[in-house]
């Protein structure tokens, strides 16, 4: 046990100078290296008697803290060599000029390091220039072969005063001749314009019928000779006759250090991939060149065409750089295309190519004014970054272009970064496109230790020769464990290792040497105990912190620190922070729990219950306390606790702290004014010398009431006086009205209008007469 006690005391300390590496479990120094770009590992024989075999893998400052010599620290470091640098141009100074810089490197580059270096790129002044053009000969083409006739003098014209090394070349294509792209009747064989009465040439895949020369008569000658030809649809086999200007570089005659551009010209879309199955040829196209004797394409038959990957590839492989001269309707198809070719432009050409000689020129001006960078070869598990410094000053980052440019310098800042180990060494390299120029880069991953390549089999220091001494540390051979090998495996060991009967070994959080737990590091923190069972990460936590932020976990229990308590240490046992601003606990309104306030005066609120909207001042407070001493009528007992449940106690003494004291002036609720001085402890307050003057004297009851009495009788009596008045007004009024309307009355003096006549006379409606009589009849009374 003497052995592990002490490596728990030494791991106890040392675990507060570990780096973020020995937080990980690492067994060796490859694994160490792997963790991280500053992880080292200590091959020192001695350095881990005391440690876990993880703790040789940390930091440099980390293992410099725990005593590791700097010689004996393993640590790799990320380099660049430049193997090849000859300058750039006419300033090399060699016999081969070179248009990048350096042009060769090797880098040494640990997994999660970044690497940052600049490469320079010349546009020469006089750069040679090869141009071969690939003409689609069908019959839909002949106005535009009339319309070339004359295309190399004026483009050797043009191309003059651009360079003094320019050559011109000169191919042509149809379509494969099998069914079902042609008619196979002898006579449609003999003259695939039979239908529209033109004599044609038989129809043919691909022809190469000019190398590139700077003789503009021999383009001019081979132009007026030839002769179109026909097939049935429109689409045309020119990537087959893309291919082979491609890979037959010999026969067309590219040079190595010149811009090469293959002008395709045609007014039809071109097949690709699988439609020549349609024709029962299924072999894939191999990428070969298959030139006969003739210059004709001998496998035109036989080979699929090739796909737009396999242009591509051969293309970029063989730096060629792609014009698409086509018609209008065919624009989209072929920007395309172009958008997956690095490098290929497309033209409008016009439907007898007239403008041909333009669209050349404009394109060649344009890859001529521009430097892409592309990467050529196996990149996986590499990112890279580039940011270009182009000649107008601008620095772009995250772009590998400059464009619109002049004769002159670029350069490009590349960052490389290594996610992963690599099985072995990466090649690749970075080239302007059309440059044949590129800097070629072998990339090595530092993720192997030397030591782990010089181990001393069978050492002595491995118990006499039961394990081999590697990078520091024994490897055991089978059997045998701990950090000298010196236990041999048994379940007897093992069994020690536990706690009680069935338990884990060592808790599951450490490993079994000699009977012993060893326990392992852990990135939560320290694991300790004879079993491993403790920890110093399993406590409670509140508000996120361990044990509250103010105690140390002990084999998951917190332990306080001085001044602090509670099941979570989060309990204060100091009332500093319930001081409020005036100097009183909680202002007065509450009591100083575990460093908090506690308010107990309803409404109040606030860290030191300084808000209280329906609370009054401290002199108001007390104010009930002192009334009720001060009243007689009130019991002394409920007076004394009235006061004690606020706290309050009240002396008659004149003797107090005027320092402390606080001068209270109030109004008591029969209008007294009420004085006395306040005294505010801690825990409960004292009033000194309460006092009630300046009462108001009580009223006079009989005066009042006699008061009352002859209001009564005075309002009784004027009411009475008001009431008469208005009826003798009113009566006044009445009599006028009389005396004025009888004033105005006249009788008649002969006939009483009060007479009625007794006589009444009837008329008998029933009653006729033959002549005009009337009977009435009168009744008298």
């Amino acid at each position: 046990m003497g052995i592990v006690s002490l490596y728990l005391i030494l791991h106890f300390w040392l675990g507060t100078v570990g780096g973020t590496c020995s937080q990980f479990s690492t067994l060796s120094c490859n694994d160490c290296l792997q963790q991280g770009p500053s992880c080292a590992w200590c091959t020192q024989q001695n350095f881990t008697d005391f440690y876990s075999v993880e703790e040789r893998c940390d930091t440099l400052e980390a293992l410099s803290l725990k005593g590791c010599p700097s010689e004996f620290v393993e640590f790799p470091i990320t380099s660049v060599n430049v193997l090849k640098d000859q300058g750039l141009g006419k300033r090399a100074g060699h016999a081969n000029v070179s248009y990048i810089n350096p042009q060769k490197m090797r880098l040494q580059l640990r997994p999660g390091n970044q690497v940052t270096f600049q490469i320079q790129v010349q546009q020469p002044e006089d750069h040679p220039v090869d141009i071969y053009y690939l003409m689609d000969l069908s019959a839909s083409m002949l106005d535009d072969l009339q319309m070339i006739k004359s295309l190399g003098s004026k483009l050797s014209k043009e191309m003059a005063s651009l360079t003094s090394k320019f050559r011109l070349g000169f191919g042509s294509f149809v379509e494969k001749p099998v069914l079902p792209f042609i008619k196979i009747t002898p006579e449609d064989l003999a003259n695939p314009c039979r239908s529209v009465d033109h004599d044609c040439l038989p129809t043919f895949g691909y022809r190469h019928l000019l190398s590139l020369t700077s003789s503009m008569d021999k383009f001019n000658e081979i132009i007026s000779r030839q002769k179109v030809s026909g097939n049935i649809e429109n689409p045309e086999c020119g990537f087959d006759a893309i291919m082979q200007a491609a890979v037959c570089g010999d026969r067309i005659g590219w040079r190595n250090d010149s811009m090469k551009l293959l002008v395709f010209a045609s007014d039809g879309d071109s097949h690709f991939g699988m439609d020549s199955k349609m024709s029962g040829i299924v072999v894939p196209n191999d990428g070969e060149c298959h030139l006969d004797g003739n210059n004709e394409y001998s496998m035109s038959t036989q080979l699929e065409y090739p796909s737009v990957g396999q242009l591509m590839e051969k293309l970029v492989e063989n730096n060629i750089l792609l014009i698409f001269a086509v018609t209008k309707n065919q624009k989209q198809n072929y920007e395309n295309y172009a958008s997956l070719i690095p490098g290929a432009t497309v033209g409008v050409l016009a439907s007898d190519s007239r403008n041909i000689l333009e669209l050349i020129m404009t394109s060649y001006k344009e890859l001529r004014s521009e430097i892409d960078l592309e990467v050529l070869g196996d990149t996986e598990g590499l990112q890279m970054s580039f940011t270009a410094l182009c000649q107008d000053g601008t620095v772009t980052p995250g772009h590998k272009t400059c464009s619109n440019l002049k004769a002159g310098d670029v350069s490009f800042n590349v960052t490389l970064e290594l996610k992963s180990c690599l099985a072995g060494p990466v090649r690749f390299s970075l080239r302007p496109v059309g440059f044949q120029d590129s800097l070629e880069m072998e990339l090595n991953s530092q993720c192997e230790c030397e030591c782990h390549h010089t181990p001393q089999v069978n050492s002595s220091i491995c118990s006499q020769g039961q394990g081999s001494l590697q990078c520091g540390e024994c490897v055991c051979q089978p059997g045998f464990t701990g950090p000298k090998c010196e236990c041999t495996e048994g379940r007897d060991q093992v069994s020690d290792c536990r706690a009680r009967e069935g338990a884990e070994v060592c808790s599951g959080q450490g490993e079994c040497f000699c009977g012993q737990c060893v326990c392992l590091p852990s990135c939560f923190g320290r694991v300790y105990g004879p079993y491993c069972e403790c920890d110093d990460f399993s406590c409670v936590r509140f508000r996120g912190e361990l044990c509250g932020g103010h105690g140390d976990c002990a084999c998951g229990e917190c332990e306080c620190h001085t001044g602090w308590t509670g099941e979570f240490c989060n309990c204060s046992q100091s009332n500093s922070s319930c001081v409020s601003a005036d100097g009183s606990i909680c202002s007065g309104r509450g009591r100083c729990v575990c460093g908090h306030c506690e308010c107990i005066v309803p409404g109040a609120s606030g860290t030191h219950c300084e808000r209280c909207p329906t609370c009054t001042d401290s002199c108001s407070f007390h104010r009930s306390c002192v009334e009720c001493f001060l009243r007689e009528k009130e019991p002394w007992d409920e007076c004394v606790f009235k006061c004690s449940s606020l706290h309050t106690t009240v002396s008659n003494s004149t003797d107090f702290e005027e320092s402390r004291a606080v001068l209270c002036i109030l109004q008591s609720e029969d209008s007294c004014l009420l004085s006395f001085n306040l005294v505010d402890g801690d825990h409960s307050s004292i009033i000194y010398n309460p006092k009630l003057h300046d009462c108001p004297e009580p009223p006079n009851a009989p005066l009042i009431a006699l008061g009352v009495c002859m209001s009564v009788l005075v309002i009784g009596i004027s009411l009475l006086v008001f009431w008469k008045f208005l009826v003798s007004l009113h009566d006044r009024k009445e009599v006028a009205k009389f005396e004025a309307e009888r004033a105005k009355a006249k009788w008649q003096s002969g006939t009483n209008p009060l007479f009625r006549s007794s006589t009444s006379t009837f008329k008998n409606v029933a009653y006729k007469s033959r002549g005009p009589q009337k009977s009435d009849i009168s009744l008298g009374y």
